[in-house]
């Protein structure tokens, strides 16, 4: 028997309903209702829901509407913050007036997200050790931070989002001195987090949310309330966040500044103990000898530097230095606010980094990612499944969402990762007519993907006749930003159409000047993937380099695959495969965006078709009809109007 929720949920999507009431020209789509009354069922049972809803199906309503209609406390947390601000900004407000309800919603983002009113005020202080054009920025960030009602970053329209100044005066963790600050009470941070936890709906991100349970398990100071409805959309992005959650990172940049601020606090306030500045300079100088060793063997699987002696040697050192650096520091608790600061800090961070070091986990990966002058140092669980299991409690309806989660029409991948096998489960395909409007084609005679040469000649040739039959707009997407950079450079001589090459600005710039130009070719690699939204003609061509495995030489991977094959499986089908046929998926999705969409996919790896496996990337794309033909191609896409 259905639930009054369910009812009421079902109505809303009738052709006569509250959307055909308030949207000109409404379809009806049976899809979008069935999502609607799984949701309605999952909250007014209490229960968990896995949801595949195909593009076109949406979601976003479907999960909105009965969770609005139910009265009930929600977290609704997305993979990307322009979704985030997409519910908040707009699809929310246009469904609280529809369905005449005004419950407390709020947007709550990461720290980073919000500026720091102290730090700002330091800045400008300090305006003369800094570069004139951030100088100019921070006075501008000054201005706008006299206007605006909620300090968040995203609003600040006057300062290029790449500026130097930004990241000076964003709040952090690692800087914030709390309740001792001038600012407490007018902190931004600090007034979204109240209004978050007494909010009726709120809208995060999946890494504020995970971050958000570990401090509560770890008895530290929360910042969302425990709501009766949790819905998760971009779904698929959660097992590799909940890896970065339940694992560790050690940043040596912040390990660097840290021993910054304690040389800088000594030289303020201690200057009769100069063993302080002594012991942090010793440190900065290991710290620096190390750095370079690393940067020499540019290696990321820490297990295999551990066997360099050098290596191992320079590392036991910093940890020695570290602790001689803290024994001196707690001699010395209570005569500054600062230093004390600073040394449950170092404390923290030391040993962080001794766990690292040590390599003890036989179940974990240990990585190191190299930035432009630091290193992040990674400890990533191999499964967390465990963890996650844990943290998804009973008295919560649990909702997960997205238009990627299947293998092969089965989603016990996603659901076996996260420790939610429990769940009902449902796949609803997407409403567009994919077999008339879209077109599948995988070249003849390609070359090897492992040929780089002929890859890029191959590719080269096949975009030229395609992206002039399309007038340009073409995305063409790439696994390697080092495959891109080779295409890119020698379509610029042989194209006549606008080419926008990742790198040469921030993804919405050039999303934004993609859509502008109307005739452009856009070149990308892992950011173009997902999130991305270009609708109508203006994208008519979505070319893939090769199918998106994980490399082998991947860290995380050769541990779990290790553990894989331990246990008698087979790496490849259990991990590698199931990975890539999402992430194809993912790619895939670019190019039908509406129901009047049409175009073309040109997957330039014919693995699809000539290997077994192929199959099951061929199961789970959405229903296009498929050729082998380039002629045919370019018919199709001469004919888009």
């Amino acid at each position: 028997m259905s639930s009054r929720l369910t009812v009421n949920s079902e109505q809303a999507f009738d052709t006569d309903g509250i959307l055909a009431q308030h949207i000109k020209g409404y379809n009806a789509r049976a899809v979008q209702k069935q999502m609607a009354s799984a949701v309605s069922q999952a909250i007014s049972e209490t229960s968990n829901l896995v949801v595949e809803a195909g593009t076109g199906v949406g979601k976003t309503f479907a999960y909105l509407i009965p969770t609005l209609l139910s009265g009930k406390q929600v977290i609704v947390s997305t993979g990307s913050k322009n979704l985030q601000e997409q519910l908040f900004f707009k699809d929310l407000p246009a469904l609280l007036n529809m369905l005449s309800l005004s419950p407390k919603v709020a947007l709550l983002k990461g720290r980073s997200n919000y500026l720091c009113q102290l730090l700002l005020e330091n800045q400008i202080a300090a305006c003369d050790s800094h570069d004139p054009k951030v100088v100019d920025d921070l006075l501008r960030i000054n201005q706008w931070a006299g206007q605006t009602n909620d300090g968040d970053l995203g609003g600040l329209t006057s300062v290029s989002e790449n500026s130097a100044a930004l990241p000076l005066i964003a709040s952090t963790q690692d800087k914030c001195t709390g309740k001792r600050c001038d600012h407490y009470e007018a902190c931004y941070s600090r007034k979204a987090r109240v209004r978050a936890m007494d909010a009726k709906v709120i809208v995060v991100n999946h890494h504020l949310f995970f971050a958000d349970r570990v401090l509560k398990d770890t008895g530290f100071a929360e910042l969302l309330p425990d709501p009766d409805v949790v819905i998760f959309d971009e779904a698929h992005l959660l097992p590799d966040i909940a890896v970065a959650t339940f694992g560790q990172q050690v940043s040596t940049r912040s390990l660097e500044r840290l021993l910054g601020q304690i040389i800088e606090v000594y030289r303020a306030e201690l200057r009769d103990s100069a063993q302080i500045e002594q012991l942090a300079a010793r440190c900065v100088s290991q710290l620096h000898g190390w750095h370079q060793q690393m940067f020499d063997l540019y290696e990321t699987d820490w297990r295999l530097l551990m066997g360099n002696r050098d290596i191992a040697a320079a590392s036991w050192t910093i940890i020695e230095e570290l602790k001689a650096l803290e024994r001196q520091l707690l001699g010395h608790i209570g005569r500054s606010e600062a230093l004390d600061d600073c040394t449950e800090k170092l404390v923290t961070l030391s040993s962080k980094l001794s766990v690292f070091f040590h390599c003890e986990n036989t179940q974990a990966a240990y990585s190191i990612d190299y930035g432009h002058r630091y290193l992040i140092l990674n400890i990533a669980p191999i499964n967390v499944a465990k963890e996650c299991e844990k943290l998804f409690e009973a008295k919560t309806s649990w909702i997960f969402t997205s238009a990627t989660l299947q293998i092969n029409r089965d989603l016990s991948l996603f659901t076996k990762g996260l420790g939610i096998d429990g769940s009902k489960q449902m796949i609803l395909d997407s409403p567009f007519d994919y077999h008339n409007n879209a077109l599948l084609c995988v070249p003849r005679h390609l070359s090897k993907v492992s040929n780089q040469q002929a890859a890029v000649r191959e590719l080269v040739d096949i975009a030229i006749k395609a992206v002039d039959a399309a007038q340009g707009r073409t995305f063409i997407l790439f696994t390697s930003h080092r495959m891109m950079n080779a295409v890119a450079q020698v379509l610029m001589s042989r194209l006549q159409y606008p080419i926008l090459v990742q790198g040469q600005a921030n993804k919405q710039s050039l999303l934004s000047k993609f859509r502008q130009l109307g005739n452009a070719v856009l070149l990308g690699t892992g950011a173009f993937w997902e999130g991305v939204d270009v609708r109508g003609k203006l994208l008519s061509c979505v070319i893939i380099d090769k199918l998106p495995f994980v490399s082998p030489s991947d860290t995380l991977y050769r541990a779990r695959a290790e553990s894989v094959a331990r246990g008698g499986g087979d790496p490849f089908t259990a991990l590698s495969l199931p990975q890539a046929v999402i992430s194809l998926n993912q790619g895939v999705g670019r190019l039908i965006r509406d129901e009047k969409d049409k175009g073309v996919l040109i997957l330039c790896d014919n693995r699809i078709v000539n290997r077994e496996y192929g199959q099951a990337f061929l199961n789970s794309l959405p229903p296009m009809a498929r050729t082998r033909d380039l002629d045919q191609v370019v018919r199709f896409l001469k004919e888009i109007k």
